[in-house]
């Protein structure tokens, strides 16, 4: 004798599915509590006002570290800031 899924065990079970998504979005941290150690190309760009070109060349410099996954380019977020403060004090001793 087997015992098939009915339309109500399918309901139920949907309704824990769901339950438990609740539960695991509840614990998730706010999306602005999430300090990604890399960056995307675009949000750089976007962040640092700077055109794709002057991107690449700090690539092709070697002054900030990156890595290349599927396609994109991500920045190290550490070499970004470093690099911003060295060109803040160098336009306020300038």
């Amino acid at each position: 004798m087997s015992e098939g899924i009915t339309k109500d065990d399918l309901r139920q079970f949907g309704l824990l599915l769901m339950d438990n998504i609740k539960v695991i979005i509840g614990k998730a941290p706010d999306k602005d509590d999430i300090h990604p150690d890399w960056l995307k190309s675009r949000v750089v760009r976007k962040l640092l006002d700077m055109s794709p070109g002057t991107l690449q060349n700090l690539r092709i410099t070697g002054k900030v570290r990156y890595k290349k996954i599927l396609g994109s380019y991500y920045y190290n977020k550490a070499d970004l800031q470093r690099l911003f403060n060295e060109d803040s004090k160098s336009h306020e001793s300038g």
